[in-house]
């Protein structure tokens, strides 16, 4: 019985902090209420740009709805694009996992790397 008892006093902890570590997934419309929490967001893409004469190259993958009523974008920096490779083109279904940021009233993540992407 003793050794039950070590076994739970080990693994409790242990499966709660795997739980609390583990990002939420999130529709675009609920990544708002969840500004400075890591998550995976998802959602269709309905606008991409890149800003070619904006410093950084910034390039702009809005969510479910297209600027300049987008409900969330996807951030990568022209720096970060040859981690991240092929970019998710309008009309494909998209997840991007990371820190949740405010800009300007929309919420965003900053992609650097591939593995923050998936279909």
């Amino acid at each position: 019985m003793r050794g039950l008892q070590t076994v739970c006093l080990v693994a409790v902890p242990l499966l709660l902090f795997a739980s609390i570590g583990q990002a939420q997934n999130l529709t675009t419309a609920q990544a708002k209420a969840h500004v400075g929490e890591s998550a995976t967001v998802c959602g269709k893409v309905a606008g991409e740009r890149t800003a070619t004469s904006s410093k950084g190259e910034p390039t702009f993958i809005n969510l479910d709805a297209a600027y300049p009523n987008q409900i969330f974008t996807i951030l990568v920096w022209g720096d970060d694009r040859k981690n991240v490779g092929e970019l998710p083109h309008v009309g494909v279904r998209v997840c991007a996992s990371g820190m949740i940021q405010d800009y300007k009233g929309v919420p965003e993540i900053v992609v650097k790397n591939k593995d923050q992407l998936s279909q």
